[in-house]
């Protein structure tokens, strides 16, 4: 088949500012901004590169209203570590339904967008 995901787009308020989030966030480069677009890509000569969807901040004039439809699920070689650094760039916390048995921890961006940060892989996972 000759199709593949290209990238995920946040609709959002501030391209620039999500899209900065998200770079320090994810180590991601900025590779396009102008005020109605703004792309993340995985570093240069990683193994990511041209592999994994790129990600695009497009403005919309609404604002978020329920949970998303789609979100991302990040693996962390240490949870507690990345929700941390997490919290202090800016995201925080939420509560989607999910009970206390849950190895994975809720959290939203700055404009709302939920993600989740998974339990990091054992030993001998993959």
């Amino acid at each position: 088949m000759g199709l593949r995901v290209q990238n995920v787009s946040f609709d959002c308020a501030d391209p620039a500012a999500l899209a900065r989030f998200w770079s320090e966030a994810l180590g991601w480069r900025v590779t396009y901004e102008e005020d109605d677009e703004v792309v993340l890509e995985p570093p240069a000569g990683s193994p990511e590169e041209g592999v994994v969807p790129d990600i695009l901040f497009l403005p919309v004039p609404e604002g978020k209203v329920m949970k998303n439809r789609v979100h991302l699920d990040l693996r962390p070689a240490d949870q507690a570590l990345e929700v941390a650094r997490l919290e202090a760039l800016g995201a925080q916390r939420v509560d989607v339904g999910q009970d206390d048995s849950v190895t994975w921890v809720v959290m939203a961006d700055p404009e709302g967008n939920e993600f989740c940060v998974l339990r990091a892989l054992a030993p001998g996972e993959a």
